[in-house]
């Protein structure tokens, strides 16, 4: 957990510099995510919410993604974390929105996708998407991947 809380603390740093705020969407990072950007003194300056969006339930209730949303797109893809992070965003009202979404493991996904498998999305005044496979059947060490990758592409984008 200190790398994942190191690397909020940069991220922290620049929302907090920037007067920007952030709103969160993960799925098998199951809060971490979260959980490390909270951790940071004075992260009501810039963390508005965060939501594990782990089921379709979830997506529909916290998101409002209907399945005309979901229409030719499935979970555990860039374009599903790209959709994950505009929606939140949009609902929170925030610069920033940012998710994960993927396999933790210890088994693949049901959609096909080895455990180790992630994709993660930022979306603020420009937006990326990006895939990691860690190769892994380790649950709680591809967990803090998952949110240890996301965390350095939002400081990438800031």
């Amino acid at each position: 957990m200190d790398s994942l809380l190191a690397a909020a603390a940069e991220v922290a740093a620049r929302m907090r510099a920037r007067g920007e705020t952030i709103a969160v969407a993960e799925s098998s990072s199951g809060g971490l995510l979260a959980a490390a950007l909270l951790a940071q003194p004075g992260a009501s300056a810039y963390f508005v919410s965060g939501a594990v969006v782990y089921t379709q339930r979830a997506r529909m209730s916290l998101l409002g993604i209907t399945p005309a949303d979901m229409a030719e797109m499935r979970p555990s893809t860039e374009a599903y974390a790209l959709l994950l992070a505009r929606r939140v965003r949009e609902r929170s009202g925030t610069d920033w929105g940012l998710a994960e979404t993927g396999a933790a493991g210890p088994t693949g996904n049901r959609y096909g996708d080895a455990a180790g498998h992630s994709c993660l999305a930022a979306v603020g005044p420009h937006q990326r998407a990006l895939t990691l496979e860690t190769g892994s059947a380790d649950r709680a060490a591809n967990m803090r991947a998952f949110a240890a990758a996301a965390l350095r592409l939002l400081n990438e984008m800031l």
